[in-house]
């Protein structure tokens, strides 16, 4: 998405949700005040006053908001007020949200299991030849069958070998006592974390496997608010909190967890699944915080993925350099812009 200005300035954000939905949510006109369209609470509003912003956009949307799409599409919107901000000021968006706490970031592939163990040898070590020194599976076929789920796991640190770090990602299949006994299985690979393991509502569940795993268990990517995230801090007990910058209230939002998981002494691995820009955004937020882990690369061959920005933000002896110019530091490549809106326009 992008936002305008009267000073002739332009905010690029993302948000990751539905894209009707997000788009009613903030083109919507005013219904009354606890109920409104997001653009109709900014039109008329200092960009740079960003916070305050988000707090009118959060208060305007009470009935039909404080979670879900909602916050997702403010998350966009306030993705762009920070890019504003930094191309008025003529800085780095994370200067703006305090300074840089490093200058670059270790990414790791995020991938889809292959269909079969296998692919998913080739895909791991296809990655670690790219430069990579840590990988994620995930989804797929992983999650429904103990059998199968070894095969992969193996087939998988076969693929990365020994030296890469390897993350599981099992999409929120299985119930807590499933979750203890296959942890307890996935340890012989020497997992970094095991990813969303259970329902993100279980925090029962979680509560009762991160008291007894001795694999990190990292989650957070479905929540939106903030109450959500300090529940599945405090109740749920992950050691690894994941926020979403175009889903979690953007960078405004993000940084509020990223407090929160501080003062708890968790780490913080972003979740991103989707284009350049929320690579962007997402390595302001890690340069941004004391406790960054790792920078979510999502390797997918989706072209709005490859495409969808000037910038690649190549990956170099495993890392990825924080953006230095003003902003967030990306720019849309309209010709994949344009030949997807044409794809659309054209159904």
């Amino acid at each position: 998405m992008r936002v305008h200005t009267d000073e002739g300035i332009t905010g690029i954000g993302e948000v990751d949700s539905g894209p009707t939905v997000a788009r009613a949510i903030i083109e919507s006109p005013l219904g009354h005040k606890v109920w409104s369209g997001l653009a109709e609470l900014l039109i008329g509003e200092d960009p740079l006053n960003i916070r305050p912003l988000w707090d009118k956009m959060f208060a305007g949307t009470v009935y039909n908001g404080r979670s879900g799409a909602v916050v997702h599409a403010l998350s966009g919107l306030d993705l762009a007020l920070w890019d504003i901000a930094g191309k008025a000021l003529k800085q780095p968006v994370y200067r703006l949200l305090g300074g840089g706490y490093r200058t670059r970031v270790r990414a790791y592939a995020s991938s889809l299991f292959g269909d079969t163990p296998e692919k998913t040898f080739e895909l791991g070590r296809q990655y670690v030849l790219q430069g990579f020194t840590a990988v994620k599976f995930g989804w797929g076929p992983f999650g429904r069958d103990e059998t199968l789920d070894m095969e992969l796991a193996s087939a998988a640190r076969e693929g990365v070998g020994r030296q890469a770090d390897l993350m599981f990602d099992v999409g929120g299949a299985w119930d807590w006592k499933t979750a203890i006994r296959r942890e307890e299985k996935l340890r012989a690979f020497g997992p970094l974390w095991i990813e969303e393991p259970l329902s993100a509502e279980d925090l029962a569940g979680y509560a009762k496997l991160t008291e007894c795993s001795r694999t990190l268990i990292a989650a957070g990517e479905s929540e939106a608010d903030l109450p959500a995230f300090d529940r599945l801090i405090r109740e749920g007990g992950v050691d690894v909190v994941q926020p979403d910058v175009a889903r979690c209230g953007g960078l405004t939002g993000a940084m509020r967890v990223a407090d929160i998981a501080s003062f708890c002494r968790r780490q913080v691995a972003n979740h991103a699944f989707k284009t350049g820009i929320s690579i962007a955004a997402s390595l302001h937020f890690l340069a941004a915080i004391p406790n960054a882990l790792i920078l979510e690369y999502s390797v997918s061959d989706s072209p709005l993925r490859q495409r969808a920005t000037v910038q690649t933000f190549p990956v170099v002896d495993g890392y990825v350099e924080i953006p230095r110019d003003p902003g967030l530091g990306v720019d849309l490549n309209m010709e994949t812009i344009e030949e997807y809106r044409w794809i659309e326009t054209k159904r």
